[in-house]
């Protein structure tokens, strides 16, 4: 599994799974959004968007659309989605990451905290209108330092496939811990 920059040529597919999900979304841009992409078979598994609103010569920025397919669930693949647009948001500068979101809970684990609406950057509280509207009312606004932003091991580890609390041995590796000598082995 991996996650990359969305193609143009997707763009049908993310609208697709936009009216899947209930999105709604005015100012589609496919080159905003990343997938999470099955390294096997090249299927889509989630999604997700960064939108930076410019004003006054200030950007701030937002993630949303953060979507992932029912069967790609619990495997922590909507983690690395957020984690790519947190990346991305760095890259592009800016040090602050908002959200507005009907699941804070799940922000909150990576470091999002919930932010009063009268501390929200003003193009934000106008989103928040627009999206709580959408949604009859049930939306948070969260945010995170791009420095304080972590994903949780147990759930990066659900991502890259690796069990929890397992950790390899020398055996996973057919190496006989009991009898092996090692390169730099003095012999003493």
């Amino acid at each position: 599994m991996y996650v990359r920059d969305a193609k143009k040529r997707e763009e049908v597919w993310l609208l697709d799974r936009f009216e899947e999900f209930g999105f709604e979304d005015p100012a589609f841009r496919s080159r905003d959004y990343v997938f999470a992409v099955d390294e096997d078979t090249g299927e889509k598994a989630g999604f997700g968007r960064l939108r930076i609103h410019t004003e006054g010569g200030e950007s701030v920025c937002e993630i949303t659309n953060i979507g992932v397919l029912d069967e790609w669930r619990g495997q922590g693949v909507g983690a690395h989605v957020v984690e790519a647009l947190v990346d991305d948001a760095e890259e592009e500068g800016l040090d602050v990451v908002y959200s507005l979101t009907e699941e804070p809970d799940y922000l909150e684990q990576f470091g999002f905290e919930r932010v009063d609406e009268a501390d929200l950057p003003e193009k934000l509280r106008d989103r928040l209108d627009e999206e709580r509207a959408i949604a009859d009312g049930g939306v948070t606004p969260v945010r995170v330092a791009v420095d304080e932003f972590a994903i949780p091991r147990d759930l990066r580890g659900r991502f890259e496939g690796e069990d929890e609390g397992e950790q390899e041995t020398a055996e996973d590796f057919g190496i006989d811990a009991e009898s092996a000598t090692y390169k730099y082995d003095t012999g003493r």
